[in-house]
C-alpha cells in the first residue's frame, strides 16, 4: 500500500527521492518522509500529508546525501503523524528503514524488545522491525563478529527477516556501513533499478523510468544488497542467485496529467485507446476468433477445460461478473466469480479441469496473490489478467493476458476496468470459437468489439450533460446504482466509483431486487441512477423505474439514443450508443465514472487520493 523509493550512486539523492515518491504517490499519501546518509550520520525528515508537504519541509530545512530511503504512506499501523511516518530508525539510530506491508506479530516481538531496553516512539509495526535489527546487530558485535562489514550487515537482516510473520517489502540502511543500502520482501513488491554507477530501489517501476533501462523484479525471500557498482541478491534457501534483468518500458510520460485537471479524468479520456490496445493484435478476422499469445495452454487443454473460477477485488471483482455473464453465454462454460479475500481461505471443490483466472490491475494484490497461490498449490491452471509487467501475480501466474492500458494513477480505477472487461470479451470469444460458435458468429463480435473505440469516444461526449447533474445532486448523501444482467455489475461498479472518491453512500443491486427491501430507502432525497438501455428485458427494467417514480424517486437514467420512453419518464437521461447487449458496460459505465468525479469536484475531494484509500493494495 505504501510507496519505497531507494537511490545509491554519485548524485544527491533527495531529489532522486522526492520525485519518485511524487509518482508513487497513489500508493500512499497521508503521510512521507526520507533519511539520507550523510557524513556518518543518518539524516531524517518527515511531514504527515502529501509529498508536497515534505517538500517543503526540505525546502527549510535542507538535506543531502548520496544514500538515501523516501516512503509514502498508507496506514496500517497508527494514525498519520509525523511520528508515525517512515522512515524509521532502530536502535541509536543505528540502522533507518521503511517498509510497505503488514508484520502480523510485531507486538509479540515489540514486547520482546522491550525488555531488553529498546524504546519505542511510533505505533507502527516498522519501529518494530527496525529495533530488531538493531539488536541483532548489536549482538553479533558482541559475539566478536567485524563491524562494519557487509556479512554482518546481512546477518542482522537475515536474522531478523526469520523473526517476522507477515509481508514486507523493506529498504534498509545503516548508519555505519556507507555506499551500500539493502532491500528484501516477501509479499510486498520491490523492484531495483540497474544504473552506471547508481543503482535504485522503488516500489513498481514508475519511479525508475526516465533514469534507467534495466530492472530486477525481487521475488518472495529475497533480500538484495547494493552499492553505486553493483547488485548481489541471495534468495533464503537458495543462496547466490543471478540477477534475471529485464528491460524497463519508459512510462514517464504516462504519469503527467496533460490538461487535465485529474489523472483520473485524463485515465477516463483515454477509454477509447486503452480498449482498442486491450484488443491490438488479438482479433483474427479470417478464423472469426481471438489470439493470446501467453496463455501457455494449448487448444487441446483448453477445450478440456469444463468450469472457470474468475477471482478479483473491488473493480476488478466488478469486471469479474461481467466476464461471468460473457464466458456463460458465449463459451457455454460454467464460470463462477469469487471475492480473493474470501477464496484465499476457502476450500471449495475444484476439478481437475477448472481454471482459474486472477483478475488484477497492479498485479500484485495481496488476496488475489494469495487465492492465485493457493489455487495452484492444488494443482489448478491459474492464469492472470493484468495490467503491470513485472508484477509479483504477472510473473508467478502459468500464464496471463496483458491489459495494455498503461499506467494508471487515479485510485479510482476506470480505464483498467474498460480494458478488463475487454479482454474478458475477447477470451469469451476465443473460448466460444473453440467450442461451439459459428464463423459467422464469431466475425459479427469481432464487428461490434472494433466499432468500440468509436463509441466510448461518442460517449465522452455526455461531459457537460452529467456536470449538470452532478450540480444538482452533488450535496445529496444517499445514491441507489440498478441494472439487471450484464448492467448490474456496471451499477456495482457506479456505486463504487462514487463512494470512492466523494464519499457519498451509494448502493448497487439489481433492479428487480429493489422490491425485495431497498425500495423502503427511496425518497425525495435519494436519487437513483438506472443503468437502462435497449435489450433482452428492458420492459421489466422500465417497470423498475416506474416504481421508484410512483414513490416520488428522482431518477437518472442512463439509457439508449432517441429512447422516448425513458425521457418521459425520468429525470434526467444520459444517452449512450446502441450497441450490442453484451458490449453495453463498456458505454454505460462511463457516464457513472463522469458522474462520480463531477459530484467529487464539486463537493472539494481530493479526485486522485480518496481517504483510507491507496492504488495498490497489498495487505490484508
Amino acid at each position: 500500500m505504501c510507496g519505497i523509493v531507494g537511490y545509491i550512486g554519485f548524485r544527491n539523492a533527495v531529489p532522486m527521492i522526492l520525485d519518485g515518491l511524487t509518482r508513487l504517490e497513489y500508493r500512499g499519501y497521508d503521510s512521507a518522509g526520507l533519511a539520507v546518509q550523510t557524513s556518518q550520520t543518518l539524516s531524517m525528515r518527515k511531514a504527515t500529508g502529501q509529498v508536497s508537504e515534505l517538500r517543503k519541509l526540505i525546502t527549510k530545512d535542507p538535506v543531502s546525501g548520496q544514500v538515501g530511503l523516501g516512503h509514502t504512506r498508507w496506514a496500517t499501523h497508527g494514525p498519520p503523524t509525523d511520528i508515525n511516518s517512515h522512515p524509521h530508525f532502530g536502535g541509536e539510530r543505528d540502522v533507518v528503514i521503511v517498509h510497505n506491508g503488514v508484520i502480523e506479530n510485531y507486538e509479540q516481538l515489540k514486547s520482546q524488545l522491550e525488555t531488553l531496553g529498546y524504546r519505542f516512539y511510533s505505533q507502527t509495526d516498522t519501529e518494530v522491525v527496525a529495533h530488531l535489527i538493531a539488536y541483532h546487530l548489536q549482538e553479533q558485535q558482541k559475539s566478536g563478529a567485524p563491524w562494519p562489514h557487509k556479512r554482518t550487515a546481512i546477518n542482522a537482516v537475515e536474522l531478523t527477516l526469520a523473526k517476522l510473520k507477515g509481508t514486507y517489502g523493506l529498504g534498509i540502511v545503516f548508519r555505519d556501513l556507507p555506499d551500500s543500502l539493502l532491500a528484501a520482501r516477501v509479499g510486498s513488491p520491490l523492484v531495483i533499478g540497474l544504473g552506471e554507477g547508481e543503482n535504485f530501489i522503488a516500489s513498481d517501476a514508475t519511479p525508475l523510468a526516465g533514469h534507467i533501462s534495466k530492472v530486477v523484479y525481487l521475488s518472495d525471500h529475497e533480500l538484495a544488497f547494493l552499492t553505486p557498482e553493483g547488485v548481489e541478491i541471495s534468495h533464503r534457501d537458495n543462496g547466490r542467485q543471478d540477477l534475471s534483468i529485464q528491460s524497463l518500458d519508459q512510462v514517464s510520460a504516462e504519469v503527467d496529467k496533460g490538461h487535465h485537471e485529474h489523472f483520473m479524468l485524463k485515465e477516463i479520456y483515454e477509454q477509447p485507446m486503452t480498449v482498442e490496445n486491450a484488443m491490438r493484435g488479438r482479433l483474427d478476422e479470417d478464423e472469426a476468433t481471438a489470439v493470446f499469445g501467453g496463455l501457455n495452454l494449448d487448444p487441446q487443454q483448453l477445450r478440456k477445460i469444463d468450469r472457470i473460477v474468475l477471482t478479483a477485488c473491488g473493480t476488478s471483482w466488478h469486471a469479474g461478473l461481467v466476464g461471468e455473464y460473457l464466458l456463460e453465454e458465449f463459451a457455454r462454460i460454467p464460470t463462477e466469480v469469487e471475492y480473493a479475500s474470501e477464496l484465499r481461505y476457502r476450500n471449495p471443490p475444484m476439478g481437475r479441469n477448472t481454471m482459474l483466472f486472477a483478475i488484477t490491475q497492479s498485479g500484485e494484490t495481496a488476496d488475489t496473490l494469495a487465492a492465485m497461490r493457493e489455487t495452484q498449490r492444488k494443482g489448478h491452471s491459474s492464469l492472470a489478467i493484468c495490467n503491470v509487467v513485472g508484477s509479483t501475480i504477472a510473473r508467478e501466474a502459468d500464464g496471463g493476458i496483458y491489459l495494455h492500458a498503461g499506467t494508471e494513477v487515479g485510485v479510482a480505477s476506470t480505464k483498467a476496468f474498460t480494458s478488463q472487461v475487454t479482454v474478458l470479451t475477447l477470451l469469451a470469444l476465443y473460448l466460444g470459437r473453440m467450442r461451439h460458435m459459428s464463423h459467422p458468429a464469431g466475425q459479427k463480435m469481432i464487428n461490434s468489439l472494433q466499432q468500440m473505440p468509436e463509441q466510448i469516444a461518442d460517449t465522452l461526449k455526455c461531459f457537460d450533460q452529467v456536470k449538470d447533474i452532478a450540480q444538482k445532486y452533488y450535496d445529496f448523501n444517499n445514491f441507489l446504482y440498478l441494472g439487471r444482467l450484464y448492467n448490474f455489475p456496471v451499477a456495482l461498479e457506479g456505486a463504487l466509483k462514487l463512494k470512492e472518491i466523494s464519499y457519498i453512500h451509494a448502493e448497487g443491486y439489481p433492479a428487480a431486487e429493489m422490491k425485495h427491501g431497498p425500495i423502503a430507502l427511496v425518497e425525495e432525497r435519494t436519487p437513483s441512477v438506472f443503468v437502462v438501455p435497449r435489450g433482452g428485458i428492458y420492459p421489466k427494467v422500465i417497470s423498475n423505474l416506474e416504481e421508484i417514480k410512483a414513490r416520488k424517486g428522482p431518477v437518472i437514467a442512463i439509457a439508449c439514443k432517441g429512447d422516448d420512453r425513458v425521457k418521459r419518464l425520468a429525470d434526467h437521461v444520459i444517452e449512450v450508443p446502441d450497441v450490442e447487449e453484451y458490449l453495453q458496460p463498456l458505454v454505460t459505465s462511463i457516464p457513472l465514472q463522469l458522474l462520480a468525479y463531477q459530484i467529487a469536484v464539486l463537493r472539494g475531494c481530493e479526485v486522485d487520493r480518496p481517504r483510507n484509500l491507496a492504488k495498490s493494495v497489498t495487505v490484508e
